[in-house]
């Protein structure tokens, strides 16, 4: 009984390590307003760059023994953490330049439901009603969130936009579910597709895009980016998705909307309303549903009375 304690309070800190990915990506679209004017491949492949270059150093002070983490890795694994990292990103940029604002947003939320439903399919998970609804509580409060309360309409001649959003969503719910099937790999091998996504990241806009040279705000997104949104959310995102409770951080990963949301709210640039508190609800409520099992597994090991053989360990 004691080692089923330990392996749920790992499963439980595992979880909440990944969930501050999410708190990291509520300050996405904040610092990528502070960065407007530069080309989205430059943009990320600036941003990757630094996320590979932080991880390459904690890499170097650990000795160079590190490095062999990013030599023995199947490549397999290589291929899906360079293309999800860099795929999602390409996917995304297309979406949000073929469709509008809106809808795209709307249709890159569907993540995290896909996450969800797509870890039924892992070893040992189970995808119960509660899973279900925690989501399409956040989806239904994230869609309040982009559109305002408004509604929105899909017109066909965006059919490319919309296409590439889905793809954005496919991309990382994919990623994610992918990352436990590679348990084994150790989270620290992320410095290596960081830095595959910043090669083509870089090839990508010296093919399609001309050089900007960014301004000093610009230089701070960048920074701010590399070190937080795109870049430390990757490492714990890897190591919550591989060791903690998938479920209920893909039900958690609507508090990025409503996060970032407050933020520009909160910074002047945007305006509260009545569908900010519904969508609060909503995304709080669903949250709360989706955490069901790891909080019901936490109460069972903690009321499980330690034997005599447990206590000595």
């Amino acid at each position: 009984m004691l080692l089923a304690r330990t392996a749920e309070a790992r499963r439980l800190l595992a979880t909440l390590i990944g969930s501050l990915a999410v708190l990291m990506w509520a300050l996405l679209a904040l610092f990528t307003t502070w960065a407007n004017g530069l080309p989205p491949f430059q943009l990320a492949a600036l941003c990757f760059s630094i996320a590979a270059a932080v991880g390459l150093a904690i890499l170097a002070l650990r000795g160079p023994g590190s490095f062999r983490c990013l030599q023995r890795q199947p490549w397999q694994a290589w291929a899906i953490g360079t293309l999800g990292l860099f795929g999602c990103h390409v996917f995304y940029f297309l979406a949000l330049g073929n469709a509008p604002a809106v809808e795209a947003s709307l249709l890159t939320y569907l993540w995290p439901l896909l996450t969800l439903l797509f870890s039924a399919f892992l070893p040992g998970e189970r995808l119960r009603w509660f899973h279900l609804a925690s989501v399409l509580l956040g989806l239904i409060g994230a869609g309040f969130l982009v559109t305002g309360g408004r509604g929105f309409d899909f017109e066909a001649c965006f059919v490319l936009g919309y296409l590439a959003a889905l793809g954005c969503a496919l991309t990382w719910s994919f990623y994610s579910i992918m990352n436990r099937r590679f348990g084994t790999v150790p989270t620290r091998a992320v410095t290596g597709f960081c830095t595959g996504a910043a090669a083509l990241g870089f090839v990508c806009h010296f093919l399609f895009e001309t050089w900007v040279a960014p301004n000093p705000c610009q230089w701070t997104a960048i920074l701010l980016l590399g070190l937080g949104p795109v870049g430390l959310a990757f490492f714990v995102w890897d190591f919550g998705t591989k060791h903690g409770d998938i479920q209920a951080l893909a039900a958690f990963a609507y508090a990025a909307p409503l996060l970032s949301t407050a933020m520009l709210i909160a910074l002047g640039q945007g305006e509260a309303g009545w569908h900010i508190a519904l969508a609060c609800a909503l995304i709080v409520g669903g949250a709360l549903l989706g955490s069901i099992d790891l909080v019901r597994r936490q109460r069972l090991c903690a009321t499980q009375p330690i034997g005599r053989n447990d206590a000595r360990g």
